[in-house]
């Protein structure tokens, strides 16, 4: 029988702290951000300075700039929350 519910309640709430849907979200956003980029670059007809050449394209462009910083820096956050939790001790 614990004596000290603290370590317990540390662990879980380390556990559960949200690094984990951080950089499993960050890291398909940014998929698919850069998986628009090259079907845009390959299948969609490419881009110039004046935008995308089809219609297609265009929506590929948007989506592609908008989940690429936003995957990013989701990514970003989670990795420095996984950095921050090795670098913490246990509490055991």
């Amino acid at each position: 029988m614990p004596t000290n519910p603290q370590p317990e309640m540390a662990l879980t709430q380390n556990a559960q702290d949200g690094t984990r849907q951080l950089l499993q979200w960050g890291a398909t956003i940014l998929a698919t951000g850069l998986l628009a980029l090259l079907l845009l670059q390959t299948l969609l007809g490419g881009f110039s300075p004046i935008g995308a050449s089809t219609n297609t394209g265009w929506f590929a462009l948007i989506v592609a700039l908008m989940c690429i910083p936003f995957g990013g820096l989701l990514l970003l956050l989670g990795v420095a929350k996984w950095l921050r939790n090795r670098s913490q001790p246990r509490g055991l």
